[in-house]
């Protein structure tokens, strides 16, 4: 069951830049910082109340959030769900039709980690985390 939104992920260009605004002018505190080298992203998470604002900074050329960065520019990327069993919500939402990006759950810097297809979404990329 999805329990809660756990984050909504931006796209920026560099994630020391954005903290002017999300640490320092909103006083968001980055609770987690990574480098996820199979997306090719430096990402980190802000804590606000129950839920997190996490920003990513393409490192790596021709991935999806670097191609988006290109093609759409800094804002909003992706609006992730919490769930307490990942791989049951990717198994319901493929038996009711939905087109994945990803068959399996993944490791990703909420926990484990898949994405659903915006074409599937009204244009928006839904992402479950299991923290």
């Amino acid at each position: 069951m999805l329990t809660k939104i756990h984050h909504i992920g931006i796209v920026v260009r560099s994630l020391d830049e954005a903290y002017a605004f999300y640490r320092d002018a909103l006083s968001l505190p980055v609770h987690k910082e990574a480098v996820i080298q199979d997306q090719g992203v430096r990402a980190a998470l802000l804590t606000i109340g129950e839920s997190e604002i996490e920003l990513l900074e393409p490192i790596t050329p021709g991935t999806g959030v670097a191609r988006f960065l290109a093609q759409r520019g800094e804002g909003l990327h992706h609006l992730c769900f919490e769930t307490d069993d990942v791989s049951q919500e990717l198994e319901t939402a493929k038996q009711r039709g939905v087109r994945l990006i990803d068959q399996q759950p993944r490791a990703g810097l909420a926990g484990m980690i898949c994405f659903l297809h915006p074409k599937s979404n009204h244009g928006v990329l839904i992402e479950y985390a299991q923290p």
